[in-house]
């Protein structure tokens, strides 16, 4: 990045010569040279800067496709190992387990499905994938039945709706850490309360500073269009409420 500024900055510099002919001696041969070389410095800063971020986004392509993989292949190994717990049941004879591990199965897809009908593309992005990070912490994820924010939300609100959770969670994953190799769980939940979409965040086992932690969380949503709630003083407990746009 710093070297592409540098051969930018040094290519706009060097119009200062055919500018100093100029000033040394007038005439139209310095006029004309200062107009072609000045014309020729914007077109190669406009290709260059061009070419730049062509290939920023190039990167920001692959690593979303690079996560996106990541996040499949955590889910398919998931699901496998669900089958062949299964698998294993029947082939014991334990029917009652086995209705258990279909259960539980049946359990998770209604939560993938859930949480991909919330509609924000990036919010949904992220809790998919989080459990693909090696993480300290267990997030638990409840999602309404039916709850649905793409046609309530702005893309705007939505997207700054995505930060606000991404933030607050890593508030909790790097406040009051557990002990080594050992992590925590932190319950997400999303519901509608009336014209208003809650989002609570309550981290179980004791917790370093409360207090601390909703101040963070105060100055994550200042000046933002949700506003933070805490219903259970003392505890790692916040409730965030964002009004629907109707």
């Amino acid at each position: 990045m710093k070297s592409w500024k540098r051969v930018i900055w040094a290519v706009m510099s060097s119009a200062a010569l055919p500018l100093g002919l100029v000033y040394w001696r007038t005439s139209l041969f310095t006029c004309l040279l200062l107009g072609i070389w000045v014309a020729a410095v914007l077109a190669f800063t406009w290709s260059q800067t061009r070419r730049h971020y062509e290939r920023e986004l190039h990167l920001q392509e692959q690593r979303m496709q690079e996560a996106a993989i990541r996040t499949l292949g955590h889910h398919r190994h998931d699901w496998m190992n669900e089958l062949q717990v299964l698998y294993g049941y029947i082939q014991l004879g334990k029917p009652d387990k086995s209705v258990q591990c279909v259960e539980r199965i049946k359990e998770g897809i209604a939560l993938d499905s859930r949480i991909a009908k919330l509609g924000i593309p990036s919010l949904v992005f992220y809790l998919q994938s989080f459990r693909t990070y090696r993480s300290s912490l267990d997030l638990v994820i409840r999602v309404e039945e039916g709850l649905q924010l793409v046609d309530k939300l702005t893309p705007e609100t939505g997207e700054e709706l995505t930060s606000i959770v991404m933030q607050t969670i890593r508030a909790y994953q790097y406040s009051g850490l557990a002990a080594q190799g050992d992590s925590r769980r932190l319950e997400l939940g999303f519901r509608q309360d009336g014209g208003d979409i809650l989002i609570s965040f309550e981290s179980e086992g004791g917790h370093g500073n409360p207090e601390l932690l909703r101040v963070q969380i105060d100055n994550i949503v200042q000046g933002k269009i949700m506003r933070a709630e805490q219903f259970k003083p003392g505890k790692a407990y916040v409730e965030l409420r964002l009004p629907f746009e109707m």
